[in-house]
């Protein structure tokens, strides 16, 4: 069976519902909260796996509470995780901010422990990586990772697919490695 490679960031979505978002140093009553799992790598990944393939997804956890969550959100949906723990540091977190009347948000990200992955983690895997029908990524974990992940799926003949986001400025010759870009 051929198989998927998925490269990018778990983040837990802590995400708050208020009447309007809250103006710089001012404290908005919410009127709701929900914990959940998130990052657009995990995600993916999640979604490309209950939707039938078979998926490993690459990315870096601390050892906490939010690392357990994901390895429980991966168990269930029958993603393979490939990942590097990183006692130093903390796994990812998202503070969600949502306008209950307009939908409207605002959020920040905060990679933890996958914003410490980097070439040399694409490279461990390299059989992995070459092996694959479909290497996916975006932009939440350093761009060097995704760069080197994009050239050797590239030059192994491997699908390559690509979401831009969250949008910064890419190396030359990054959107030509890609096959797909969402």
């Amino acid at each position: 069976m051929a198989y998927i490679v998925n490269l990018g960031i778990f983040c837990a979505d802590c995400s708050f519902r208020t009447p309007r978002l809250p103006r710089i140093g001012e404290t908005l009553l919410g009127q709701g909260f929900a914990l959940g799992p998130g990052g657009k790598g995990s995600n993916q990944a999640v979604a490309s796996a209950m939707a039938g393939g078979e998926v490993h997804f690459i990315t870096r956890l601390g050892e906490d509470d939010f690392a357990a969550l994901a390895r429980a959100v991966w168990a269930r949906a029958g993603v393979i995780p490939e990942v590097t723990v990183d006692a130093t540091s903390f796994t990812g977190a998202a503070a969600i901010m949502v306008e209950a009347g307009s939908g409207n948000n605002a959020i920040i990200v905060t990679p933890g422990a996958a914003a410490h992955l980097s070439p040399a983690d694409l490279e461990a895997r390299a059989a992995l990586i070459e092996g694959a029908a479909i290497f996916m990524t975006q932009l939440e974990q350093p761009v060097e990772a995704a760069l080197r992940g994009l050239e050797m799926a590239r030059a192994a003949g491997v699908t390559t697919i690509l979401n831009p986001a969250p949008a910064t400025t890419l190396p030359e010759g990054m959107l030509a490695l890609c096959d797909y870009i969402t």
